[in-house]
């Protein structure tokens, strides 16, 4: 008879355990986040970290579904669904980011950073943190600064290496208009074209190039339709993990917390994606045949783009950009 009690005690506490898992896993809330590249990219590695660290740090209770490839649409698209509410969360560019918060754009001024480190100094610093503040007023909610890494030049009709070579090229930018002035400023024919519209422009011919970090470069395999890369490493990308106001307005303090906190971890994953990419990537186009300029002098680049200087301070404020050049 106490065998029978024990074993019915035993029963029922596995029932009851099966039962609280069971309503655990059944109140997982689904957060969709959206994203532009695959999931082997640096996006992805900051999705899958952001992803893993809210599901320890919400016990389970929320869960991200993720569509990688622009599967939710362009990065403008993600953007506007992040504001209306009917995506939860994204990782996107600075490229569409400044149409919406334009005081983004001051990062996206080219050869503002000295290097990696400086950039990095900048975005996790006092500047980087107000800035993440002043997307709460474009009805957005920033949480963490990923990154992309330097963006640098390909194009199908010849090597790049002077101003000079830039000339007449039809080169797709980001629905940018600091990069727009920047390429306009040097020569160049820039055309804004949302991500998923370019390998097919590039086949097709419709442009000439684009320009990207080396991260992009590797996880699109932009060797496929394009020859030539020169390493100008002419503008910092980085990017911003974001939060609709509406789903965040249903968060309590220690949810918020591990959105958060899990967001940073995911920039931090796709800082060390862009280091490692970095390192292989190009020896990686080059074994796929792309022809590689790999040393540019940026100082003939940075005396043409003098007149955009002259705009970039106007609309920025020249004590901004002395604040960032300043930072060690």
């Amino acid at each position: 008879m106490r065998m029978i009690r024990r074993n019915f005690v035993a029963t029922a506490v596995a029932a009851t355990a099966t039962l609280a898992a069971g309503a655990a896993f059944a109140q997982a809330k689904e957060v969709k986040v959206g994203y532009a590249l695959a999931v082997n990219s640096h996006y992805g590695a900051a999705a899958n970290a952001w992803s893993e660290a809210l599901d320890k740090g919400t016990n389970g209770a929320y869960k991200f579904k993720q569509f990688p490839s622009s599967a939710l649409g362009g990065e403008r698209e993600l953007i506007e669904g992040l504001q209306l509410g009917t995506v939860e969360a994204a990782i996107v560019s600075t490229g569409a980011l400044s149409n919406f918060v334009p005081d983004v754009g001051v990062v996206d001024i080219p050869f503002l950073f000295r290097d990696t480190q400086h950039a990095r100094a900048v975005m996790d610093g006092a500047f980087g943190q107000e800035l993440l503040a002043k997307f709460s007023k474009r009805g957005l909610v920033a949480l963490a600064w990923g990154e992309q890494g330097f963006r640098h030049l390909t194009n199908n009709k010849h090597a790049v290496h002077t101003v000079a070579d830039l000339k007449g090229l039809k080169i797709r930018v980001t629905e940018n208009p600091v990069h727009i002035t920047a390429f306009r400023t040097l020569g160049a024919s820039p055309t804004p074209m949302s991500w998923p519209e370019v390998i097919g422009a590039l086949q097709q011919g419709t442009i000439d190039g684009q320009e990207n970090p080396i991260s992009v470069l590797t996880s699109a395999k932009l060797w496929q339709v394009q020859k030539h890369l020169t390493l100008t490493a002419h503008v910092y990308a980085p990017m911003a993990l974001l939060v609709s106001p509406a789903f965040w307005g249903t968060l309590n303090a220690s949810q918020k917390a591990a959105f958060t906190e899990g967001a940073k971890k995911g920039a931090i994953a796709s800082r060390a994606f862009v280091d490692a990419v970095e390192k292989k990537g190009v020896e990686e186009a080059k074994a796929n045949g792309m022809q590689v300029v790999e040393k540019v002098d940026q100082a003939p680049f940075r005396a043409a783009l003098e007149p955009a200087y002259k705009e970039y301070a106007k609309k920025f404020g020249q004590k901004t950009l002395d604040t960032i050049t300043a930072t060690r």
